[in-house]
Formats: C-alpha cells, structure tokens, sequence
C-alpha cells in the first residue's frame, strides 16, 4: 500500500487529469484511494529547509515583492497554489474562500498563482467570480513552486509557526479541513521532509547545458488537449508549433536540439504518448523537480532558447514565421 500510495501521490493530479474529467465514475474509487493513502504518506514527505522563506513573489494587483518569511503576525500559512485555466482549481475555490472566512484571524492564507501561460486579467476574473479575499501572490518564476515540491495544481500546502510544512494535498476536502484545524488550534504537527532539489542535484540536471550550444524547446504534455476549453487559443498555438517542431529542427540540423516537457502533471507514460502524438525527432525529457523551467525562467510555452555555455543567447516565443526562424537560428 505504501508505494501505490507513493505514486498515486506523484501521479495523482495526472490520474486526476487523464481519468476523472473524462471518466466520471471513477472518480469516488479514486478519491477512495487517496484518503486511504493519504494515512499511509501525509508525513512521509516534503519541508526542511527554510530557504523557501526568502524566496521573492510579488503581489496582485500591485506586483510589489513579498516574501513568505514577510507576513505578519505568529500565524501558521495556508498556501494554495493554482491556474487561471486549472479546471479543478476553479472547482476548489468556493471552498477556499470558505476557509479563508472561517480561519482569516488565526492563519495567513494565500493564494499563490503559478504564472504559467497566464493572463493578469483572468485573475481578476477569478478574484471577482468566486469573491475571492485572501491576498493573492505571484510565483513570476516558479521558484517557490519547485521549493515546495509542486508537481501539480491545485495544491494546498500547510505551514506552522515554526516554518516548517506539515501537509500537502491535490484536494480540497475533509482531510485537509481537519489539518487546518488542528493548525488554527494551536495543535503540534510533525514537520514532513523535502522533496525539494537539493543543490547537487540542481547542479547536476543543469550541467548537460552549461557547455556547447544548444536549442532547448520547452512545452507541456498536456498544453495541447488540456487548454483547449480554457485557453483555445493557447491550445492551438501548441498544436500548431508542436506539430511544426520536426521541419523547424531539420532544418536547423547544425545545432544539437533537445525538448523539456513540464513536470507538472506529467509522468513517463504522458511523455510517451506525447512523442507518439506528434512523432518527435528530437529527444524529449521530463524537467526533474522544475529545475530547467525555474533556471530559464520559463514561464510560457511553447518556448524555443539558444543556449551557449549556459547562457541564453536567444529565447523565442513566437513562431508564426517559421522561415524568419530558420535564418535566425542558423545564424552563427
């Protein structure tokens, strides 16, 4: 029980994806399983270090730089990190915003948008729609995402006075209500570990990049199906330069090319799929913990970048004139 909970934990939010939107009856079998789990593993991962603290977000409207380790007052955190274009997370906020009503005085909650093909208006749309009024904070380069361990969103992360995170949860339910009320009372819990990257394993996933030059083409499995009700155009734009990928790359033949998929969400099957998908010429990997998409500052995708020696000589986002491309990136 304990490994299938183990991957039901990393691979919940892409079940969740994949099966439960599409499938509808097996949704009580699935959270059935995850309450289950969730006795198994709640404490066995995730927190630590507190470098996370110090880590700058900004806030919204005003963007002006906060950090977690700002926020006033000897309260525990309830951080919830989300999309505008998350379709669970829309589901999630009513409860959300229960919550923040019911515990505003005795924790700091906050919403932490991820900034991944995100819009500044949707997330006045969603403030507005769901009467949203926790403060709402930017994570602009998804480092505080990768500290945390996210692997997908919705997810709720609770913090206790001393810093340390002591639960994390993809749903928004009566596990973790009874979590958040033990914090607000004042209860001890047991802080979790890190799954957090280490800085040797950071070096590590960065250092096939940081010599020669490279064309490193980021997306998402999921950017393709997933957005096309929320965001159709984006999903489009996905469609189109992923199906595009393999001329680009051939004629471009003079530089070594490599794709980075997202890992939110994402597991080793999705991957496959997506090389079937589109019967990709170029190698394809999963970004371990985030650490690409956090070091290149990825925040929209599809993005292109020309790496030399770990600097990034160009970053490209549009590719509606395939040909000006061409000439661009083999230039010398």
């Amino acid at each position: 029980m304990y490994f299938l909970c183990k991957w039901l934990q990393i691979t919940g939010p892409i079940v969740r994806m994949r099966v439960v939107y599409q499938f509808k009856e097996n949704t009580m079998l699935l959270r059935q399983i995850i309450v289950m789990c969730l006795a198994v593993v709640s404490f066995a991962t995730f927190a630590g270090d507190k470098a996370y603290q110090d880590i700058a977000l900004k806030t919204y409207p005003d963007q002006q730089q906060v950090t977690l380790g700002s926020v006033a007052g000897d309260k525990p955190i309830y951080l919830k990190f989300w999309a505008t274009w998350c379709q669970p997370c829309m589901e999630q906020m009513p409860h959300f915003e229960a919550l923040q009503k019911k515990y505003q005085d005795k924790i700091n909650i906050v919403a932490v948008n991820i900034n991944i093909n995100e819009e500044q208006p949707k997330i006045a749309d969603v403030i507005a729609r769901f009467g949203l009024t926790m403060p709402v904070w930017l994570d602009n380069e998804g480092e505080l995402g990768v500290a945390l361990g996210l692997v997908g969103t919705p997810y709720s992360v609770l913090i206790n006075r001393a810093g340390d995170v002591v639960y994390t949860s993809h749903e928004s339910d009566a596990n973790l209500d009874k979590f958040i009320d033990m914090l607000a009372n004042g209860q001890e819990l047991t802080a979790q570990t890190t799954e957090a990257p280490s800085a040797e394993q950071t070096a590590k996933l960065l250092k096939p990049w940081e010599q020669g030059e490279h064309l490193l083409f980021f997306t998402a499995t999921w950017c393709d199906w997933y957005l096309a009700e929320s965001r159709p155009e984006m999903s489009k734009e996905c469609i189109a330069v992923q199906k595009g990928l393999n001329n680009l790359a051939q004629k471009v033949p003079n530089k070594a090319w490599h794709g980075v998929v997202n890992h939110l969400w994402t597991d080793d099957k999705a991957l496959e799929d997506f090389k079937q998908l589109y019967q990709t010429k170029i190698d394809f990997s999963i970004d371990e913990l985030g650490v690409l998409f956090n070091h290149f500052k990825i925040r929209n995708i599809p993005t292109l970048l020309w790496v030399k020696d770990g600097k990034v000589v160009q970053r490209i986002t549009d590719f509606s004139q395939p040909e000006q491309l061409v000439k661009q990136l083999s230039a010398q």
